[in-house]
């Protein structure tokens, strides 16, 4: 059990004052048997005009915020503070933990799940030269293999065998580009683990959150993180890191879980002006364990890099006083 702080600050400059498109956040938890949340607070400068909080279509809280169509500024500031317990599974999962079919793959998911799974057990990105498919079938070697020992390899595998380098430029590798460039970020790895499950036909999500370790060894610390979670009967979803090779990482905070990397951004939005306009994005994100006697607090050490955020100029304007 670990009590967690984490302050989360996304600081947009513009050359010229620029107008706001609506901008999503996901940036809230969700309260489970493994989280909760005792605070958090949502800060905007400049203030939007609405704020609305929903349930995505995978469940995860996302906020939108909407400002006046004659608004025009130069900067933009958003900052989240989260005070939560986490308490991670655990890593070693118990053979008991899987139903006793489950135990060997290759198994099929129960009629009940099948249809809910279905569409997370089959590959969501282009393998046209069938390269992705090919490095998951090298893990099994054609023949039975106990399920948890598979998902071992394939986590084990990527840490060593790959390169990890943050990269801040938008979007994520495909798996196959990922095995063909032998690096990539966390988002990468998380997605070529997550399409290699799926083309053993085990269902996987992408997972977003924050990773923290006081140790300062662990890939991707103090920025936001991503894994992925694969489903196994009996033992439910079971969260990969493979970035660090790790399994059910007790320091691995869940924010948002989806299909794929593209619906996972913590911060996306546009702006109305011209091209070119945006200045500058810095991102800084501190995660702090906090002593249990102790309150948390927004903590005033922070590191930068490592986060997805999206911004694009607004096509068309929507006044005369900007330009497409």
């Amino acid at each position: 059990m670990a009590r967690i702080a984490i302050e989360h600050v996304t600081e947009y400059a513009y050359h010229n004052p620029v107008g706001l498109t609506t901008h999503r956040l996901m940036v809230r938890p969700r309260d489970s048997h493994d989280l909760r949340l005792h605070g958090a607070t949502l800060k905007v400068d400049p203030a939007p005009s609405a704020i609305h909080w929903a349930h995505d279509v995978f469940g995860n809280s996302v906020c939108l915020l909407q400002w006046p169509d004659e608004l025009r500024t130069t900067t933009l500031r958003i900052v989240s503070t989260l005070d939560l317990m986490h308490f991670p599974d655990c890593p070693d999962l118990p053979a008991a933990a899987l139903y006793p079919w489950a135990e060997t793959y290759p198994f099929s998911y129960p009629e009940l799940e099948a249809p809910d799974l279905a569409l997370l057990a089959t590959p969501q990105y282009p393998d046209p030269q069938g390269r992705v498919a090919a490095w998951a079938r090298s893990f099994i070697g054609g023949e039975a293999v106990p399920t948890r020992e598979l998902l071992s390899r394939i986590t084990h595998a990527i840490k060593a065998d790959f390169r990890y380098g943050a990269r801040h430029e938008e979007g994520t590798q495909t798996a196959a580009e990922t095995i063909d460039l032998g690096t990539g970020t966390c988002r990468d790895f998380a997605l070529l683990m997550m399409e290699a499950c799926r083309h053993l036909g085990l269902a996987a999500k992408f997972v977003t959150g924050y990773l923290y370790d006081d140790c300062g060894t662990t890939r991707g610390g103090g920025f936001t993180h991503a894994w992925c979670s694969v489903y196994l009967p009996g033992a439910g979803w079971v969260e990969y890191d493979p970035t660090n090779g790790l399994i059910a990482g007790s320091n691995l905070v869940r924010i948002g879980v989806t299909r794929g990397p593209e619906q996972a951004v913590p911060v996306s939005g546009g702006y109305y002006g011209r091209a070119g306009d945006t200045k500058s994005l810095d991102v800084n994100v501190t995660v702090t364990a906090v002593p249990r006697s102790a309150k948390a607090k927004a903590p005033r050490a922070s590191a930068s890099g490592g986060v997805k955020v999206r911004q694009q100029r607004a096509k068309p304007a929507p006044s005369p006083v900007t330009a497409a």
